[in-house]
């Protein structure tokens, strides 16, 4: 592996991801399993921990993975390509932006991707409860396999969401869907 592998993949992981870190994980799951730096079962360790950590999940990941594979330098570099397209298309869409978001064009463009990115960030949704609660080998899902403290998490999680969305009118904070997703970690498999 070297560094310059590091940097193409993940500067292909910052150009192919809109819709942010969520849409950006299928892209991430092939890059990291095509250059053998992680398998699926570690990478959704670190999904968990990147989620969970301040900062973007797609620069915690690209940082992770950096160290893992070329140290300081690795993460240095990795972060770095994850994060210079997104800055390369701000400062072009500020200069340009002020311009066209009148524009019919670029307002069916934006339109257009809404509904795609709801789509992937839905389909790794349930890719990864897939996954948590039929669990295969090398993190992916097997229909043999069930695990049903996963489903139990999993529906008192998206119940508490639900529900406090439905008394509160507002969501249940994501610090607090982590922290009772931990607690319940800690019962449910032991501490």
């Amino acid at each position: 592996m070297s560094l310059l592998e590091l940097f193409w993949g993940f500067l292909k992981v910052g150009c192919f991801s809109f819709g942010g870190a969520y849409a950006a994980i299928p892209i991430i799951r092939d890059i990291v399993r095509s250059y053998g730096w992680l398998t699926d079962e570690a990478l959704e360790h670190m999904i968990a921990v990147s989620e969970s950590t301040p900062g973007p999940i797609m620069v915690n990941l690209a940082t992770y993975v950096g160290a893992d594979r070329g140290g300081f330098p690795g993460a240095a570099l990795a972060t770095f390509a994850v994060v210079l397209p997104a800055f390369l298309i701000i400062v072009l869409l500020l200069a340009v932006f002020k311009n066209a978001e009148k524009n019919r064009f670029v307002q069916a463009l934006l339109a257009g991707l809404k509904p795609c990115v709801t789509g992937v960030i839905l389909a790794v949704g349930a890719y990864m409860i897939l996954c948590n609660i039929m669990p295969g080998e090398n993190g992916g899902f097997a229909a043999a396999g069930f695990d049903l403290k996963a489903l139990v998490i999993t529906l008192i999680l998206g119940a508490a969401a639900i529900l406090w969305r439905k008394l509160k009118k507002k969501r249940l904070s994501p610090i607090l869907l982590i922290v009772i997703a931990a607690g319940l970690g800690m019962i449910a498999y032991g501490v």
